[in-house]
């Protein structure tokens, strides 16, 4: 079984975005850019099962500019098979991204797809429920916990009152949280090995999908500074100071 993982090249966790003074964007210059924590973990995911003897080959796949070669790099470092780079200039939409893996999809026929359940930078949480849709395929999100057995994978699911546990016939989608698993550092040897794996470079129009945005961002601001907060002396002066808020009766 094949294993497909889209990544994505995002600003460092660690950094902190600057918007630009003309508010409109995120100021991408001279900033450490390196793999999406969610794909990270995705990818790991995936490394695993097929250390598991589940799969047989995981490929990792980017739509972006021709610097995501790094991000997938990386992948292939933590021990991917291969890699399928996308190239593209332009801002791709969820919708974009999930249309373009669907014919990656089609083309490669993977058991499975794992992706990270949402990117930093929009925080949209939209691609893999897309995919799922354009596939009409089952799904599992937000998972913290994968378990193939047979044709069926057991997905353990983060939700709001616990954890829910869903049986999905393969191929499927899985969508991974952070709680899944910590995914490993790449070696010294298996980076070098990294640069000779195959990396094919494609572009949209290979794959006859539009992606031409159908959002427009008008205005990126920061948001606003925290206020301090104020110190009381007393239970008091606490109370008095809630029901003049209106908060206390």
């Amino acid at each position: 079984m094949k294993l497909l993982v889209p990544v994505k090249r995002v600003i460092d966790y660690n950094v902190k975005p600057r918007v630009k003074a003309d508010g409109t964007g995120v100021d991408l210059a001279n900033v450490k850019m390196s793999m999406n924590p969610f794909d990270e973990i995705a990818v790991e995911e995936a490394l695993r099962l097929r250390e598991k003897g589940v799969a047989t080959e995981v490929i990792v796949v980017s739509v972006g500019p021709a610097k995501a070669q790094e991000t997938l790099r990386t992948a292939l470092a933590m021990c991917a098979d291969r890699a399928i780079l996308i190239e593209t200039d332009a801002e791709v939409e969820p919708l974009g991204v999930a249309k373009l893996l669907a014919r990656v999809v089609a083309e490669e026929e993977p058991g499975m797809v794992i992706l990270g359940k949402q990117a930093i930078d929009d925080d949209s949480n939209q691609t893999g429920q897309m995919l799922a849709a354009l596939l009409g395929r089952p799904q599992g999100t937000f998972a913290s916990k994968v378990e193939v057995s047979g044709d069926a994978v057991a997905v353990t699911r983060e939700v709001d009152g616990g954890l829910e546990t869903v049986s999905l016939k393969l191929p499927a989608i899985v969508t991974t949280d952070l709680r899944l698993n910590e995914p490993r550092y790449a070696s010294l040897p298996n980076i070098m090995k990294a640069k000779s794996k195959p990396l094919a470079q494609k572009k949209p129009e290979d794959y006859g999908i539009d992606i031409s945005p159908r959002l427009t961002t008008l205005k990126v601001e920061e948001p606003p500074k925290r206020v301090a907060g104020i110190k009381v002396a007393d239970v008091d002066e606490l109370v008095t100071k809630l029901k003049a808020l209106g908060v206390a009766a």
